[in-house]
Order: structure tokens, then C-alpha cells, then sequence
């Protein structure tokens, strides 16, 4: 039990480890993708840290797996370069049996992975996608330049000759109103001073000593022009304000929970068996019941067969059309189940993933005998793009209606999963070692005789 209990131990380092390192990957990864959509935009830091936060969720059910592999690597690896696992052998402790501790731990993590998945991943997800539709939609802040009009402002045109950046106060101002679908508006002030309200809704223009010249769009007799000592314009400025949405949006098939997903794909079931009914009534009457049978008994020696022919042919593309139609609607909504199945599907099968990377990552640490975080990375590496490739081209197999998504999503398990009970029986018989002196005959001689020569 004690020994149980320090393999153990040995895994929880590295796994904090692994998980923090993977995890600043991935989150450099994003905020380099996202940062041209947030820069400029004037959101606050409490927004910018909601989206990370929410984004966290994805990031967390892609690396605890990859975790799991590593860490295994570096506890086995570890273990089998300080001669521990050799200890264990010889006091009888097989690798059958050491793989015990790490493999019930791998459980527990696949179970709290599996609720996370169904209860935080896609809340956390459809966050993410209404920020972010939020973000999208918010302007840069408003910016003019001297000497150019700006028409950022909906409806409007603003010319400023001079402006001085630091108090806001523009000189020399025109600015063309267009809010009025039948009038035009020109308004020059010698000075004015433009600014935000305290809630981001209105943007204001305080001029003074100017004119305003007034015009119908159509009839341009009716003209008025009026002098004024100060006047305020507000433009509507919610283009510029950042306001964030309810959550109380559709969700799609990766913001919901396995649960609500069953649900919508037994509601898709009963749609398709619907739609295959009407098939086989469109079917059944047009090969079997239907009218276009009723010429036989017509005597053609004595009618216009061309009239016949083309009605029998008007009738013929009548039917194909109404059963084309269906089988659309039968495989439109047979996409759309597979779609929720795939998801239903992966919320377990990657939580599976953790048990079977224990599988891989215990026989080749003790094969690799290194339990520095660089090599268990760097064979995970393999393992983390074999996996993936099959969990990406399965889903797109499956989306497309040509592969079941149980098996899109579970190949890679399965596959893995027997790579993993392979290498462990052969290296419960030590039967394999991993040696990476064939890499030093790739050196070329020259290159190994200069060493030699600089190092004596």
C-alpha cells in the first residue's frame, strides 16, 4: 500500500506541472490569435478577463488528457532512471501492479473531466460566444483626423480643420446632418468640443459661434439658415459603447450537455421516421396505386401517344421531384443528429482518453528511463497528433453522414488503447527497450572528429 501510494505521489507534480505549462501555451496561443479583435476597442480589463476566463473551458478539456500522458512519462521515466522500478520488479511488484495507482487516479480525473464536459464546458462555452459576438461588434473608438471628414458616426459628417488631442477642442467645424431622411443640415462653428456621455450611449458636440443651413432633400426653395452662439448636437454613440448581451440565446450542439443533447436527437428521430413514412407513401403511390398505370388500358391506336407520353412524363418528374425533396430532409436532419451524437459522444470519449494515455505513458517510461519534462513532451507530442488526427478526421467523417460518430469519435481510443496494452504486456516481459543511439549515427564523422578535437 505504501509503495501504491508513492507512485502515487510521483504523478501529482508533474501533472500540476503539465497542466500549467499547456495551459500558458494555450492561452499565448489564443490571446496572440485574439489580440487584433481586442486592441483598440477601449474594453475594460474586467471584459478582456471574462472572455479569457470563459475561454479557459475548452483549454482545460484538451490539456488535462494531454497531462495525463506526460506526467505518467515523467513519474515512470523517473522511476526507471533512479533504478526504482527495478527495486519493485525484484521485490515482486510488477508493472501489471504498479500501473494500479495511476490508473484508478486516471479514472477519478476522466470522471471529474466527464461532469466538467456536462456541466461547466458548455456554459462556459456559449459565454464565450456572446462576448465575443459582443466584442465584434463594438467599434474602435472614434477618431478624427484634421483636415478629413469622418463618417464613423452613423448619419453623419464631421470635418474638423484644427484639433488639439489632448483638451478634445476642434476648430473650424463642419458637419454634414443626415438623421433626417427628408432634410440635409449643414452646420460650421468656429470652435466646439467633442466627448462621450458618462454612459457611452450619446456622442456630444458642443459648438459655438456658427451657422446652421437647413435644405429639403427634394425641393431645395424652402432654406433656412440660423446663427447661433452655442449649439449641441448628440449623435448616437452605441456603436462605440461596449454592451454586453444576455445569455438567453440559442445554444448550439457544443454549449449544451449531454443530456439536453439526447433530447433533441430523440425530437430529430421522430422527425426522420416522419419523413421516412412520407417517403414510403410517396413510394408506395407512385409504383403501385398510382394513375400513371392507368394508361395501360388506354388504346393507343386510336389516341395521340405524343399527348400520352409527355403527361406520363410531366407525372414521372412530379414524383422524382416530391422524393428527391425527401431524401434532402432525410439527410439535412441526419447531419444534424450526427452533429449532436458527435458531441455527445466526445464529452466521454476524451475524458476516456486519460485512462488510456496511462496505458501508453507507464510502459514507455519505463522503457524511456528519462523523467525530464522535455522528453516526456516530446514523445507525447506523437501521441497528442495521432489522437487528434483521428478525433478531427472522425468528426468531419461523421459530420459528413460517412462514418457512425460512435466510431468517429471512439477510433482513437480503441487504437491507442491497444497500441497501450501491447507495449505494456511487452514491457512487463521486458521485451523492448527504447535507445536513441541510432541518432548519433545520423551525426556525420567530420562533425563528431571536431568535437573530439575541441574537447581535448
Amino acid at each position: 500500500m505504501i509503495i501504491y501510494k508513492y507512485i502515487l505521489k510521483n504523478h501529482i507534480a508533474p501533472f500540476v506541472f503539465s497542466n500549467i505549462t499547456l495551459m500558458a501555451v494555450f492561452l499565448l496561443q489564443f490571446l496572440m490569435k485574439f489580440a487584433d479583435k481586442l486592441v483598440g476597442k477601449g474594453l475594460s480589463t474586467w471584459v478582456i478577463f471574462q472572455l479569457i476566463v470563459y475561454n479557459l473551458a475548452w483549454m482545460v478539456v484538451l490539456v488535462v488528457p494531454m497531462a495525463v500522458l506526460i506526467a505518467t512519462l515523467m513519474a515512470f521515466g523517473s522511476m526507471a532512471q533512479n533504478n526504482e522500478v527495478a527495486i519493485f520488479k525484484a521485490s515482486g511488484l510488477s508493472l501489471y501492479k504498479m500501473i494500479i495507482p495511476p490508473l484508478f487516479g486516471s479514472i477519478l480525473v476522466a470522471y471529474l473531466l466527464i461532469m466538467f464536459n456536462n456541466h461547466v464546458y458548455p456554459n462556459a462555452n456559449h459565454a464565450a460566444r456572446v462576448l465575443g459576438n459582443d466584442i465584434s461588434r463594438k467599434k474602435p473608438t472614434l477618431s478624427l483626423v484634421p483636415g478629413i471628414f469622418s463618417q464613423e458616426v452613423q448619419n453623419y459628417a464631421i470635418l474638423a480643420r484644427d484639433i488639439d488631442p489632448k483638451t478634445n477642442e476642434l476648430s473650424n467645424v463642419t458637419i454634414y446632418d443626415y438623421s433626417s431622411p427628408s432634410k440635409v443640415n449643414i452646420v460650421s462653428a468656429i470652435k466646439g468640443k467633442i466627448y462621450f456621455t458618462a454612459d457611452q450611449k450619446k456622442l456630444m458636440l458642443d459648438l459655438t459661434n456658427g451657422e446652421i443651413h437647413e435644405s429639403e432633400v427634394v425641393n431645395f426653395i424652402p432654406y433656412r439658415k440660423l446663427k447661433f452662439k452655442r449649439h449641441k448636437i448628440a449623435m448616437d454613440a452605441s456603436q462605440f459603447s461596449f454592451q454586453q448581451s444576455s445569455n438567453d440565446l440559442s445554444r448550439g450542439e457544443r454549449e449544451m450537455g449531454a443530456n439536453e443533447m439526447l433530447l433533441i436527437v430523440d425530437s430529430l428521430q421522430l422527425i426522420e421516421n416522419r419523413f421516412f413514412k412520407e417517403l414510403n407513401d410517396r413510394v408506395n403511390r407512385a409504383f403501385k396505386n398510382d394513375s400513371i398505370y392507368a394508361y395501360n388500358k388506354i388504346n393507343f391506336s386510336s389516341t395521340n401517344l405524343k399527348g400520352i407520353y409527355f403527361r406520363i412524363e410531366d407525372r414521372i418528374r412530379s414524383v422524382q421531384s416530391s422524393i428527391t425533396v425527401n431524401t434532402r430532409q432525410i439527410d439535412y436532419n441526419r447531419i444534424n443528429m450526427n452533429a449532436f451524437w458527435v458531441e455527445i459522444h466526445k464529452k466521454y470519449s476524451i475524458p476516456f482518453a486519460c485512462i488510456v494515455f496511462i496505458l501508453i505513458g507507464a510502459p514507455l517510461g519505463t522503457m524511456l528511463r528519462k523523467g525530464g519534462f522535455g522528453v516526456a513532451a516530446g514523445v507525447s507530442l506523437i501521441f497528442f497528433l495521432i489522437y487528434w488526427a483521428f478525433l478531427i478526421g472522425g468528426e468531419k467523417l461523421a459530420d459528413r453522414n460517412l462514418l457512425s460518430p460512435f466510431w468517429g469519435m471512439w477510433a482513437a481510443n480503441f487504437v491507442l488503447g491497444a497500441f497501450g496494452l501491447f507495449i505494456t504486456y511487452k514491457a512487463a516481459k521486458e521485451k523492448i527497450e527504447l535507445r536513441f543511439d541510432f541518432i548519433t549515427k545520423l551525426i556525420p564523422k567530420s562533425w563528431k572528429q571536431q568535437s573530439e578535437d575541441e574537447n581535448s
